[in-house]
């Protein structure tokens, strides 16, 4: 995973581990692997993994068994949740993007139309 220089890293960690779970990559009850693991292989030091799992725990996304480590959430309904947010994030960041470089309401409408056919 490359971080940029934009948004701190435990936030970087959290929107992928985010993303890797709604795109079913980590399934709802799968364990996640262990703080140390996820450090390791991302090269970030081990206070950022746990920032950024400590959130996902607060929010319900990963659940804690103790002894045994974190799980994905098995719950529907939250997850649904999750993805409807990051589909309405990233739409909004796409349409000011798109605002930014000049492109109308209707011509954006035309390139969308074009490009999903």
């Amino acid at each position: 995973m490359k971080f940029k220089d934009d948004r701190p890293i435990y936030v970087q960690i959290q929107e992928n581990l985010c993303r890797q779970i709604i795109t079913g990559e980590l399934k709802p009850s799968q364990k996640i692997p262990s703080v140390r693991n996820l450090a390791t292989h991302l090269v970030v030091n081990v206070n950022t993994v746990q920032k950024a799992l400590r959130q996902m725990i607060i929010s319900g996304l990963l659940i804690t068994k103790r002894g045994e480590g974190n799980f994905v959430t098995n719950d529907k309904k939250l997850l649904e949740k999750t993805k409807r947010d990051i589909i309405i994030s990233e739409q909004s960041k796409f349409v000011q993007n798109m605002k930014a470089l000049g492109v109308s309401a209707r011509k954006l409408n035309l390139i969308l139309t074009e490009h999903l056919k």
